[in-house]
């Protein structure tokens, strides 16, 4: 989880001490706990549990009234429990990122700033992990401590961060957050794959080909500048 909300090029520590692991978890949104998707989060917000500290707060009855015989494994790691195995050379099936703004955020454009860096930042990640993307999901937190997500099928497996991005700008349509007071806004990639594993379906439009070919240009200058280079242009469109 810590990876997760790390950029690339930079470290999030967390704490061995009961208080610094809580610190950390309990203002993730409940979507970022492994084992939490989409559907359940969505269960858990209409009862106003948006974030992992809610979870941990909520009896065990009341969770398992809601989610089931998932409730245990839930509660136990909204309190920084986790049985599972470390598998160091096991590919993650999902990348996250996301950002939380300093004031409660109006201004759709900036909401559609941010979805667009966001794209860039996981497409990067993809890319680097040799790993390509099925679906992509949206989350958005807002002053009231609700939250939306949205969650959708990629046309095809892909890293391609103009194709993440085409569907990363629906999903955040769809949510319609001209008033809305966003808190924070976060995508993550799903469902990953092996890069080798996915099929692209060839085009007669030369720009695709263009696209994909400075997208790999600046892959190569990130990697041996850093991650300030400039991100790819082809994100916006």
């Amino acid at each position: 989880m810590a990876a997760a909300v790390t950029a690339p090029g930079a470290a999030t520590i967390v704490g061995h001490g009961p208080y610094e692991i809580a610190a950390f978890l309990r203002p993730q949104p409940a979507v970022a706990l492994p084992g939490v998707g989409p559907a359940s989060a969505r269960s858990l917000a209409r009862y106003g549990i948006t974030t992992a500290g809610d979870i941990a707060d909520t009896p065990l009855a009341t969770l398992q009234r809601i989610l089931g015989t998932a409730a245990r494994q839930t509660h136990d790691r909204a309190h920084g429990q986790d049985d599972r195995s470390v598998v160091p050379a096991l590919a993650p099936k999902t990348i996250s990122a996301s950002r939380r703004f300093d004031r409660d955020e109006l201004d759709p454009d900036q909401h559609h700033r941010t979805v667009l860096g966001l794209i860039e930042q996981l497409g990067a990640r993809l890319r680097d992990e040799r790993s390509v993307a099925q679906a992509i999901t949206l989350t958005v937190p807002y002053a009231d401590r609700t939250s939306t997500t949205r969650t959708r099928t990629l046309t095809e497996s892909t890293a391609h961060t103009p194709d993440l991005g085409a569907t990363a700008r629906e999903l955040l349509a769809l949510l319609g957050l001209q008033r809305a007071r966003v808190r924070a806004i976060s995508l993550r990639a799903e469902r990953l794959i092996p890069a080798e594993q996915a099929v692209h379906q060839l085009t007669l439009d030369t720009r695709d080909d263009k696209a994909r070919d400075l997208e790999a240009a600046l892959d190569r200058a990130r990697a041996r500048y850093g991650p300030g280079i400039a991100g790819a242009a082809a994100a916006s469109g």
